[in-house]
């Protein structure tokens, strides 16, 4: 009976570890499928950034200034990507404890787990991929202030920008803040964290820097339309990865969220050349274009709760509201946001993130739970969500971009501004016509 006992130990012993490295396995093995989709999805939106932006951007400006364009974007994305390594990760999706920031236990990246908690992917894929939403959020405010803005300015503004007004935003609502928690704010790929703060911040820091050298009476047409529409087709395409890789695995609320994306760019940029026709005569590259990237930041915060019915709804909404916005911001307010941020990506953000609380509902294809949808409690988190990050976005972007300027002028001289900052600033050409 001993030996038969002892027997028995010895095998336990032997089996015990193999156990339990499978239950190990099973609690921290990450989803292959689910993490390609997600590094895939990083490229797409790291492409959105460089070239995809940047084209967009360098088109609609004039030849003298597309290279600082171009710097720019890269500068603010290199500089952000090195910061959320070092503090923006960790401050934005480290261990929540009082819903306003994360806590400091991520520094470096260091600590992440085999696996993001509620995900299928390993914490390090995830971090990249909230890298690459980190980079492009301040560099679409690079057009609000293009043709006038001093590079060392523009670095540093973005720089803090990022993690004063970017980071809590993004805990708020993405990292278990109290925006998400407390009052059920809703944002699928940032309606919200993404377009709402760049787009609010770009109008304020246009108004401080103050328009450019001729604005209104000068015309200053894009001088590549064409390189503005390879930019747009960029973004729209990068634009599957932002909003599909959202859903953070390779499932039918990715493929829905992608279906969406696409519906609510293309119902937006038709519909824009529709209105551009009645408004102005005749359709335009530019306009398709704008029209795109409207409808696309207009379905983002709802591109994974909503029903490609409602895309198309989304869509239209984004070119009957962002169009108009446009004027209204010039010539009603006289703010020189030259390459139109807010209209396009502010107002957009904000009406996708507004009429989200309508489309959740499961009656009209969204994904709310029957059971506890409420169409007013809904409105209520989606606008107080969209109306506290609007607030936070302008005060916090005021006293950066003053503070900044003690340091680094906001503006480059008016000389500089004449003869284009590529040379003043950069000493290349974009071109040589010789």
């Amino acid at each position: 009976m001993n030996k038969w006992i002892a027997r028995a130990s010895a095998l336990a012993l032997l089996v015990a570890p193999a156990v339990a490295q499978a239950q190990e396995a099973m609690i921290d093995a990450a989803d292959s499928g689910d993490t390609a989709w997600i590094l895939v999805s990083s490229a797409f939106v790291l492409m959105m950034t460089m070239p995809g932006l940047t084209l967009f951007y360098g088109g609609l400006v004039r030849a003298k200034n597309f290279l600082s364009v171009c710097l720019q974007t890269g500068a603010i994305a290199a500089m952000v990507s090195l910061l959320w390594v070092l503090v923006g990760y960790t401050l934005a999706f480290g261990p929540v404890t009082n819903g306003w920031i994360g806590a400091g236990s991520n520094w470096m990246l260091n600590n992440l787990g085999n696996v993001r908690d509620g995900y299928n992917v390993p914490e390090s894929v995830f971090a990249l991929f909230q890298l690459t939403f980190a980079s492009i959020t301040p560099a679409l405010m690079v057009g609000a202030w293009v043709d006038r803005a001093r590079f060392g300015w523009v670095v540093l503004f973005s720089a803090l920008w990022s993690l004063i007004v970017y980071v809590p935003v993004a805990h708020w609502i993405w990292g278990g803040g109290w925006l998400a928690t407390k009052l059920g704010t809703l944002d699928f790929a940032g309606g919200i964290v993404v377009h709402t703060t760049a787009g609010v911040s770009a109008l304020v820091t246009a108004a401080l820097l103050g328009k450019r050298t001729g604005f209104p009476k000068t015309l200053m047409l894009p001088h590549s339309p064409s390189l503005t529409m390879a930019g747009a087709a960029l973004l729209w395409v990068g634009w599957f990865g932002f909003n599909g890789g959202s859903a953070l695995a390779a499932n039918d609320d990715a493929a829905a969220a992608i279906i969406n994306t696409h519906v609510g760019a293309a119902a937006a940029a038709l519909m824009w050349l529709l209105v551009e026709r009645i408004k102005v005569g005749k359709p335009t590259s530019v306009g398709f274009a704008t029209g795109a990237i409207a409808g696309l930041a207009t379905v983002t915060p709802a591109a994974g709760f909503i029903s490609p019915g409602a895309a198309f709804i989304f869509g239209i909404a984004a070119a009957l509201v962002c169009f108009p916005m446009i004027q209204v911001v010039k010539q009603r307010f006289h703010i020189d946001d030259s390459l139109d941020v807010f209209a396009v990506h502010g107002m957009g953000g904000i009406t996708g993130s507004i009429l989200l609380a309508v489309f959740l509902n499961p009656a009209l294809g969204g994904t709310g739970d029957p059971a506890t949808y409420s169409l007013g409690t809904q409105l209520i988190a989606q606008v107080v969500g969209v109306g506290v990050t609007a607030i936070w976005s302008a005060i916090a972007s005021a006293i950066l971009a003053v503070a900044v300027g003690l340091a680094f002028p906001m503006r480059v001289s008016e000389d500089d501004e004449r003869e284009g900052l590529d040379l003043a600033s950069h000493g290349e050409r974009a071109w040589e016509m010789d």
